[in-house]
């Protein structure tokens, strides 16, 4: 009787002992199952933030947008005129530029060509032609050309330094205004360079931009073929290209453009900038 007693006094401890195990397993289990879940939606929430978060704004990309809105002139270069440059060790570059827009139709038109050729170029703007064209403006700059100031009216009369200085600061600041570009490439309609503009921009340490081939596509009578052939012929290392994109009818050119990026690859020549272009002597 004493032993069956014992007995069962240990079979009721024992049970107890399992039962409290059973009942803290149980609660650890529940625990962990309650916190798991937790864990892994707090673990993979920042991802889902961070991930978009970093392409839009990856680190190196802000510097490098600042850097090409700021076109700024080499040192040699301020308050000089450039027809075209010697580059070192005679390297096969040539700077196209392209006048008097931004353009409707023919900007537009010049940029897709330039785009599918991975060709970057300088443009210089008329500052009526900007007021009248700024999403086109934006589009340039968004694709990664130069740009350059070419006065608000594109007049070729003598000016008076007032008049000169509101022919480009007005263009100056609608250029930022619009864009934010900074430039200081400066290019005198028609490239007189008596007229009051040029003195007023190189006294504000502005390089003048002239050019040592000209496409002649102003031109009336001249067809898209004569265009490519002024072109091919006069192309030098560290020779800047004249062409046009406003001021008139330009489809000549459009038509004639793709003829002369391929017939320039073909001679070897690999496509700058103005300001890269600088850079380079």
């Amino acid at each position: 009787m004493h032993q069956n007693s014992i007995c069962t006094n240990n079979y009721n401890k024992t049970t107890k002992t399992i039962a409290l195990i059973t009942i803290a397993f149980s609660l650890t289990a529940c625990n962990y199952m309650a916190i798991r879940p937790q864990s892994k939606t707090t673990n993979k929430e920042p991802l889902k933030v961070a991930v978009p978060t970093h392409q839009l704004n990856p680190k190196s990309r802000p510097p490098a947008k600042m850097k090409n809105l700021n076109f700024t002139t080499p040192a040699k270069y301020q308050g000089k005129t450039v027809y075209q440059i010697k580059p070192r060790n005679q390297e096969k570059v040539i700077a196209l530029t392209v006048d008097d827009g931004p353009w409707t139709k023919t900007t537009s038109a010049m940029l897709d060509i330039f785009k599918q050729n991975n060709v970057k170029v300088t443009f210089f703007w008329v500052g009526n032609a900007l007021q009248a064209n700024p999403e086109i403006a934006k589009r340039v700059v968004a694709e990664g050309h130069a740009i350059g100031n070419h006065t608000w009216h594109h007049w070729y009369r003598n000016m008076d330094t007032t008049t000169a200085k509101s022919e480009i600061e007005r263009t100056n600041d609608l250029i930022y205004k619009t864009t934010g570009v900074k430039t200081s490439f400066f290019r005198p309609p028609g490239g007189y360079l008596n007229n009051g503009l040029a003195a007023y921009a190189k006294n504000q340490q502005n390089s003048v931009v002239l050019w040592s081939v000209t496409s002649a596509d102003t031109d009336p009578h001249a067809k898209p073929q004569a265009f490519v052939k002024n072109v091919l012929k006069g192309a030098k290392p560290g020779a800047i290209v004249l062409m046009h994109d406003g001021g008139g009818n330009r489809e000549r050119t459009v038509k004639a453009l793709p003829e002369i990026i391929s017939g320039l690859k073909q001679q070897g020549y690999r496509f700058v900038t103005v300001p890269e272009l600088l850079e380079m002597q």
